[in-house]
């Protein structure tokens, strides 16, 4: 008896603890808070005594954690160890690595292209190679993304692999380990090109540590082949740091505008940032592109650049994700990604959008000045060319081929090119927009009609058998009736 009080304030005790930790306003709460955990308390202890199987506690609070967290909103977060650690490396833009992107083929881990300049690649990694061992651990039977968790580690630090190769007949066959010394590998965020009639093309993968940096190479360079107008291309890209978005835009604003602002519940969240010194590109003639898959950063940039009427936007409305979230590690190596303020365009839009209220569906997100609808599945294979190139050690790097069609990109062109003016465009959309909605208003009352018709085919159909049923009961009981003479007497029978 007394062993299971000690448990129960041990578990009473870390339950105020982990509230403490994570939310030091719920002091403040703890008079009317307190039936509530000490009800949690009793709930804890119930299952772990009484569950069919057996349960682990710190699995249970860790459970109760994020079910706690995942009641504010859709993007605060506890951050399981792992989770949080590979927060830290993508957040930071490089992690160590070997340098190779990787695909389950045949059910096996197979290379798809080493990067250039990477370990794998140097060491002679080909296109197609499987990969069978870590550091003579089976990955054959591994998920794809525990296998390249073994692959990753501390620069410097030396993994071995023991691949297999197809041979002249096509068969695989195993060739000598390779052990490489793991690097620091910066992810390609950056793609651009020149298109026809001078208009540079750039497409951000997402705002990582290196994106600023990668960006102005490639402005430079678009510029030294004659750039006379920009596209900017946020389209699927998800994000990524604040610091990151307000330096992309502080290559087009002027000095002193408005980027964006934050604003919460405490008055220190309450931050605003601005433009300080002259822009590299004040005047170059930009059209940005985005679409649902725009998020965070990509919606600071693209709604800063619109408030300012610094470039006009192309695409569909963004996602809508516009929170300021702060990451606290926790013991344990776990981490905690809270929600604490919002982002604000110049204008003063709330970008975020929220999912869980239907009544403010039409709220939040970036509205382009000109829509163009695409698909989801025809836009997304616009970006899967990306992917598409192959590198081969000992070959010449191939040329990316671009055959999928973009109406999108196409539109922003055409604007900036002056095949059609910019007002002429957004009043084309408009109307097209509004066809979408009477289309799609007439399908719903078409379904809505077809629906009633069938209720009442269905009531017609009930109260046809009710009336034959009500008819058959009558005569039933005319013909089971006993019989009468003349008289008006029952006649009885003989």
């Amino acid at each position: 008896m007394k062993s299971k009080k000690l448990s129960r304030v041990a578990v009473f005790a870390a339950v105020v603890f982990f509230v403490g930790t994570l939310f030091p306003y719920a002091y403040a709460a703890a008079d009317t808070s307190l039936k509530q955990l000490r009800t949690f308390v009793d709930v804890l202890e119930f299952v772990k005594e009484n569950y069919v199987e057996t349960t682990d506690t710190d699995k249970l609070i860790s459970g109760a954690i994020k079910g706690v967290v995942n009641e504010l909103d859709d993007f605060s977060q506890y951050l399981e160890p792992k989770d949080y650690k590979e927060l830290k490396n993508d957040t930071r833009g490089d992690f160590g690595g070997i340098g190779i992107r990787l695909q389950k083929v045949d059910g096996f881990v197979t290379v798809m292209t080493p990067m250039p300049g990477t370990p794998a690649f140097k060491a002679g990694v080909m296109p197609g190679d499987r990969i069978l061992f870590v550091d003579d651990k089976d990955i054959t039977e591994m998920k794809l993304d525990d296998a390249v968790e073994l692959m990753r580690g501390p620069a410097g630090s030396k993994v071995k692999l023991t691949l297999s190769r197809k041979d002249k007949n096509g068969d695989y066959q195993t060739i000598p380990d390779i052990t490489l010394k793991r690097a620091k590998i910066v992810p390609e965020v950056v793609y651009y090109r020149m298109l026809p009639d001078q208009v540079g093309y750039l497409y951000m993968v997402d705002f990582s540590g290196h994106s600023t940096e990668e960006v102005k190479k490639a402005l430079a360079d678009l510029q030294k082949q004659g750039m006379t107008s920009l596209v900017l291309d946020l389209r699927f890209n998800p994000g990524g740091l604040l610091t990151g978005a307000v330096d992309i835009a502080k290559l087009f604003l002027q000095p002193g505008q408005m980027i964006v602002y934050t604003q919460g519940r405490k008055p220190e969240y309450y931050q605003e940032f601005k433009t300080s010194s002259k822009p590299d590109y004040p005047s170059v003639p930009m059209a940005v592109l985005v679409n649902q898959g725009s998020a965070s950063a990509s919606e600071i940039v693209s709604g800063a650049l619109q408030d300012n009427a610094r470039a006009f936007v192309v695409g569909q409305r963004t996602f809508g994700k516009a929170s300021v979230q702060q990451v606290m590690p926790l013991s344990g190596g776990a981490g905690l990604r809270l929600t604490i303020a919002h982002y604000y365009t110049p204008s003063g839009r709330l970008i975020q959008r929220d999912y869980r209220d239907k009544s403010k569906a039409d709220e939040g997100g970036i509205f382009p000045d000109v829509e163009v609808w695409v698909e989801p599945e025809e836009e997304a294979k616009v970006f899967m060319q990306y992917n598409d190139i192959v590198y081969t050690p000992g070959k010449e790097t191939p040329k990316m081929k671009f055959t999928a069609k973009d109406p999108v990109l196409d539109k922003a062109v055409e604007i900036l090119t002056g095949k059609i003016s910019l007002e002429e465009a957004k009043e084309k959309s408009q109307q097209a927009a509004a066809e979408r909605k009477a289309k799609k208003e007439a399908e719903k009352k078409k379904t809505t009609a077809s629906k009633t018709d069938k209720t009442d085919v269905k009531k017609e159909t009930s109260s046809k058998t009710d009336k034959k049923e009500s008819a058959q009961k009558e005569k039933s009981a005319v013909s089971n009736a006993p019989a009468k003479d003349a008289s008006g007497k029952t006649e009885k029978g003989k």
